[in-house]
Order: C-alpha cells, then structure tokens, then sequence
C-alpha cells in the first residue's frame, strides 16, 4: 500500500495511492482516508487525480534519526573507516520538504551534496529498547529520502549538526510503501537525468532490523520518525538550477529542484 500525504482544495489529508506502480501522476488517483494511517484504514469516499493535488512530506516527523557510513564505499570515498558500530546524527524536523519542494542552498556553504538513502517510518507501536524481531514490528513502511549536506561545513565543524541541519535539507517523499522488504533494494540518484549514485540495500554494514534496535536502546523511537539508513557511494555537488532524484525499488521518485536561499 502506498500511503500519501497531500493538500487538496479542501485542506491537507491522507490518502492511499491507487493505479500501476511506475505510473506517471496522470494515471494515479489518491483516495482519502480518515485521520492518520497508523490506525484500521478507513476511506473517506473521496478521490482525487495525484496530477490535481499536492503531495507533501508523507509524515512529519518528530525527529529523523540518521545513518552515516553505513555503506563500505561511501565510507572509502569519504576517507574514513567503517564504524563497529552505527554512526548516528539527528535531522530536525524542519529540515523535512516534501516531493516538488525546492533544495534551498544556504549562503554559509559552498559545497552542497546529494545523498540518496532508504528511509523508514516508524508505526504506531513505537520503538524502545526492542530487539530484531520487536524493530520489525515498529516499521510502519517505507520512502526515499535525501540527506542533503553542506560537506565544507560538514568537514569544518566535526559532528554535523549544522552541516545536515539547513531548512530543506531532509526531501523525504514521494508515499510510504509498507509491506516492502528492504533486503536488497537498488537505490539511485539522479542529477538532471544523469546517474551520480546506484547501490544496493543488501550492501548496508547494518541492516534495517539491527538499526531499529540499535536506535531504540539509545531514544525512544515515535510513531510517524524517521530513519535514514544511510548513501551508497557517489555523493556529489547540487548547484542552483539542479534537479535531484531519488528513486528507491518499490517506492518511487522523489524529485526536488535546487535553487540558492535568496531566489
């Protein structure tokens, strides 16, 4: 199921996305649900063309909990080791944008990257302290998402709090697919139609189940937060004018355009 968060002439709702997966917004409708999806899906009755509304960040989340060098390669092209254990940073939750929503570059930095990762949505039981098989159970689905990062400012500072932390640096979108297994997926990204990165899910250091756990003994994890589980190698510049795709096997496409802070 493919779960949507969208704004419509009546308000904002969410909806399951209906039509043939790979299908262009022409072909898919979203029929709305009652309240929020964690909970017995509930339709509402009405419907709507996804060319004729607005989808937004699928969930807003109260934190995004985040992954570094969790791929061997991106960890090599960064010139660092692999972690023993997962490398964990914080995203705000202002940093989150939607699919269609515009990458502001801050003036503080001048080198700006793309990182394309698996996100997961964390259900309405929740997470804390709970093994493989209780993280299992705390995912809700799952949806691209962008790790955007000021890389200068990333290097400069150390830890990377400001680096990752810009208004619009977190694209999540375009849906949460649930009942997807996130064994071996192909994650890519896009730079105006050019491939910059194409990895694998099977390649993680840490799988999805051990991040859940491992996470969940360090802060309770909420329903409707988010993890990122990590890039595969090939991070690279985004400048003004720049469109960036980030398409995960079995979600989608979650595209942004780049623009300066001023514009």
């Amino acid at each position: 199921m493919r779960i949507a968060r969208f704004a419509h002439t009546g308000g904002m709702s969410f909806g399951v996305v209906e039509g043939e997966p790979g299908a262009g917004p022409e072909a898919l409708t979203v029929a709305e649900i009652e309240g929020h999806p964690f909970k017995d899906i509930t339709f509402t009755g009405e419907r709507w063309a996804v060319a004729d509304v607005r989808l937004l960040s699928p969930i807003l989340p109260s934190k995004v909990v985040c992954v570094g060098r969790n791929y061997a390669e991106h960890a090599a092209e960064m010139g660092n080791e692999v972690p023993k254990e997962p490398l964990l940073f914080l995203k705000p939750s202002t940093s989150v944008i939607g699919p269609h929503d515009v990458i502001r570059l801050p003036p503080q930095s001048s080198r700006v990257e793309h990182e394309a990762e698996l996100a997961v949505v964390i259900g309405v039981t929740g997470a804390r302290r709970v093994d493989r098989a209780g993280a299992a159970r705390a995912i809700f689905g799952y949806t691209c998402a962008n790790d955007v990062t000021a890389r200068d400012l990333q290097k400069s500072d150390i830890q990377f709090t400001r680096a990752k932390g810009f208004d619009s640096f977190c694209p999540i979108g375009p849906w949460i697919v649930t009942g997807l297994d996130p064994a071996d997926l192909e994650v890519r990204c896009e730079v105006n139609e050019e491939v910059r990165q194409l990895g694998r899910t099977k390649d993680m250091i840490f799988d999805v189940p051990t991040l859940i756990s491992y996470i969940s003994h360090v802060m309770t994890l909420l329903p409707g937060d988010v993890v990122l589980t990590g890039t595969p190698a090939g991070v690279s510049p985004i400048v003004a004018g720049d469109v960036v795709s980030v398409q995960v096997e079995g979600v989608g496409s979650l595209d942004n355009r780049v623009a300066n802070l001023e514009a």
